[in-house]
């Protein structure tokens, strides 16, 4: 071979290697990049936004859904007549002239007009035939019974991004799981680098957000805001709410905080209505909470319901305050049953001293007073308790009947399920169930928080409260056929360091039937004006909603 074909042959071989080697490079180490630039020439990526999840109550009606809405936009360079294309298209919209107009004098192939239209809006302007316009389909959080279940619900609004997101209530504290996943695709163009609306190349699927199916009874949350609201405006109150829970379960029956907004219209209502006040606002419960030291100082066998009380025949000074009766009336001699009988002060102070600071801290928090129940909510909050260092004589003197000591109602709520559950405290939960998007459900089980007293004592202790039913002074409002335990409460509100006497946080809590409870129900009024006790605001209307619910379960008398 001569030199001249050996240096064809190598000058061959190496330009075979270079050819090789550029397009290894170009097809295989730059591919994506070529992918990428390719992708720009014909279309963008966009994101997909999944439809959000629906919130369905117990009988699988949907209280938080979906409906379709419609992006108007329009492609400038097709629409001819501008001016009197703007007018039509503002008139129908019921907006502004000049708004359309702008839009339509921009030098673009495609330009948003106006979000959120319904199926009517689309077809009017369908109807005027105008090339350049068209429509993209979206979805848009729709609430069919409007307010009901509000504070529970929450809302959906936009993010820093304009991205949907879920705020307070169930829309807040499950976000993520009803939002579902974001995916992503390319918006085809044609040769004129207009937007093919139809055709778009999936690059990463959506998926779908998951349903909510609550525990909440649809039937008895009307009721219990129809009665709330009602009430709110016979007793003049400034605000009021009612949880009704399973004891067995700790799910969620009914909730309803009252002033309510419209979810939908959210942004017309004040900020302040947002918050569930039930598991948001801290109040000091007073004698509702009786119950929570009588059973702790049962359970340490430190009294029994016949113990009587040494020193009630008056006012007993402690740490330099003269404390009293709710009403100055006293019982020399009284039993641990009449005190809870009469909400006697005095001998709950007596019930506190004897259960000692201590052991009064350690009840606390086996009832979770202080700790957040962990209910599904988004803003939830809890109350600070002192060290033991901080107490004086006068505050475990004054806990023993409610006054300066704090709870949410979701905690009061659910140590009283202990009472009634046999001393065992379940989780309060409003979310039975999760569905997703190919419609498999995962339940979600109740769960134990703990056992703060015996079921002894929780015997004894229901047993005291119906008697407190059936023998204080809210028995003229009781239900004469059921055996009902409960317990009134008038707390007086502090107003920079003193408390005022005219102002109250009016309650009652029980629950029934007493021997088998089907519910424990919580009734609270902020402020009444036409009568400031318990027993003449909360106690009738807990009474009122209680014998709707016994009839509504079908549970015959128990007496």
């Amino acid at each position: 071979m001569t030199w001249r074909y050996k240096f064809a042959f190598i000058t061959f071989v190496l330009a075979f290697l270079v050819v090789a080697f550029r397009l290894f490079y170009w097809q295989v180490v730059r591919a994506s990049y070529l992918s990428e630039i390719g992708r720009n020439q014909y279309g963008q990526e966009i994101k997909v936004f999944p439809e959000r999840g629906e919130i369905l109550t117990s009988d699988l009606f949907p209280i938080a859904t979906n409906k379709v809405s419609y992006l108007l936009f329009a492609n400038p360079k097709e629409v001819t007549n501008k001016e009197d294309v703007a007018l039509r298209v503002a008139k129908i919209l019921d907006t502004e002239y000049a708004s359309v107009s702008v839009s339509l004098s921009l030098d673009k192939f495609w330009v948003p007009i106006k979000p959120g239209l319904n199926e009517e809006k689309k077809e009017a302007i369908e109807n005027l035939k105008i090339p350049g316009l068209g429509f993209e389909e979206n979805y848009e959080r729709f609430y069919p019974e409007a307010s009901l279940a509000a504070s529970l619900l929450g809302f959906v609004g936009k993010d820093d991004e304009g991205k949907d997101k879920g705020y307070f209530g169930l829309e807040g504290y499950y976000n993520r799981l009803l939002s579902g996943k974001e995916g992503s695709a390319i918006q085809i163009h044609d040769a004129l680098g207009k937007p093919v609306i139809a055709r778009l190349k999936e690059e990463g699927g959506a998926l779908e957000g998951s349903d909510l199916i609550l525990s909440i009874d649809r039937s008895i949350q009307f009721l219990v805001e129809k009665k709330l609201s009602d009430a709110v405006e016979k007793y003049g109150a400034q605000g009021g709410m009612v949880g009704v829970i399973d004891p067995k379960t700790g799910k969620i029956i009914a909730l309803s905080s009252f002033p309510t907004f419209d979810p939908k219209k959210y942004y017309e209502y004040s900020q302040d209505l947002y918050k569930n006040a039930f598991i948001s606002d801290l109040y000091e419960p007073g004698s509702t909470f009786k119950p929570l030291v009588m059973s702790a100082a049962l359970n340490e066998r430190k009294v029994t319901p016949a113990t009587r009380c040494p020193y009630c025949g008056g006012p007993i000074s402690v740490g330099g305050y003269d404390l009293h009766t709710w009403n100055d009336k006293y019982y020399p001699n009284t039993t641990m049953t009449e005190v809870i009988q009469h909400s006697d002060n005095t001998g709950m102070i007596f019930v506190a001293q004897t259960l000692g600071l201590e052991k009064m801290l350690t009840y606390l928090d086996r009832f979770g007073i202080g700790r957040l129940t962990g209910i599904d909510l988004q803003g939830e909050v809890s109350p600070d308790i002192k060290p033991e260092n901080s107490w004086y004589a006068a505050d475990l003197a004054t806990a023993g009947f409610g006054q300066g000591i704090s709870v949410t109602p979701v905690e009061l709520l659910t140590v009283f399920s202990a009472i009634a559950n046999k001393g065992i405290m379940m989780k309060p939960q409003v979310v039975s169930q999760v569905r997703d998007n190919e419609g498999r459900t995962v339940n979600i089980e109740p769960e134990i928080m703990g056992k703060p007293i015996s079921e002894a004592s929780a015997k004894v202790m229901t047993e005291m409260l119906v008697n407190a039913v059936n023998k204080g002074e809210a028995s003229y409002a009781r239900l004469k056929d059921y055996r009902i335990a409960g317990k009134t409460g008038t707390a007086s509100i502090p107003i920079q360091g003193k408390y005022d006497p005219t102002k109250t946080i009016a309650s009652f809590v029980g629950f029934a039937p007493a021997d088998d409870p089907k519910f424990v129900m919580l009734v609270i009024f902020n402020k009444p004006s036409a009568a400031i006790y318990g027993a003449e605001t909360a106690a009738p209307v807990f009474f009122s909603i209680a014998r709707d619910i016994l009839s509504y379960y079908k549970i015959t008398p128990t007496q």
